[in-house]
């Protein structure tokens, strides 16, 4: 309905199409995040059985979330003729993924270490 919608728009009001993309595709986000709950209480009971620290499972939790944060804001820029700023998005969102998962890179690093007899 979004579609249809924001395509009809945009023939003579293409600001107001674009608005109308972006607060449907947060109605989408917004529902979809309502009924994902039972899926990540899921997810987090497999960590815990497993026993991945907490600290890496947070570090997962918010990497996925980055990763769709991301996406939605580059295919709205991308909706907006913007593309150029929307591979900006994404390499700031790739970037911002690569720094939170530094303590993990540091954390391996530290192991291989140890287990070579290394440091």
């Amino acid at each position: 309905m979004t579609a249809i919608l924001a395509v009809m728009l945009k023939r003579y009001h293409a600001e107001y199409a674009i608005l109308v993309s972006i607060c449907g595709g947060a109605v989408v986000i917004f529902l979809i995040l309502a009924r994902i709950t039972p899926a990540l209480n899921q997810v987090q009971e497999w960590i815990s059985t497993v026993g991945l620290p907490g600290q890496a499972a947070s570090i997962l939790f918010k990497t996925l979330g980055i990763c769709f944060l991301t996406q939605f804001a580059a295919d709205t820029c991308k909706d907006a003729g913007e593309s150029a700023l929307a591979g900006k998005v994404e390499l700031a969102g790739k970037i911002t993924v690569v720094v939170l998962a530094l303590p993990l890179f540091q954390n391996i690093a530290s192991t291989v270490i140890s287990l070579t007899g290394g440091g």
